[in-house]
């Protein structure tokens, strides 16, 4: 089975991407899914490092991690140039 989160709330005004991402993390800890996330419009922060102004940042540190060991992919669309400098430094992400 294939499941995958689309996060588009800005998690420094919302709670809803770090519960999508804990909720995601939760999912494929049983490995009965393949967890993928797309990251939309201003949800692609998430992968920066600058972390502290999110809403529950915590699930972030936390659940983030747990999503990489289990070969989660996130997905961001390759025509956003201003998240270029950002992709390149997560091996996990994959533009479409």
């Amino acid at each position: 089975m294939k499941a995958l989160f689309v996060i588009a709330s800005d998690p420094r005004k919302s709670h809803r991407p770090a519960e999508a991402v804990r909720i995601a993390a939760g999912a494929g800890a049983w490995k009965k899914a393949q967890v993928n996330l797309y990251l939309h419009g201003e949800a692609r922060c998430i992968l920066e490092e600058s972390a502290g102004d999110f809403i529950d940042e915590e699930h972030f540190a936390r659940y983030l991690p747990m999503l990489e060991e289990d070969g989660a992919k996130v997905y961001v669309h390759k025509d956003d140039r201003e998240f270029a400098r950002i992709a390149c430094e997560h091996s996990s992400v994959t533009w479409f």
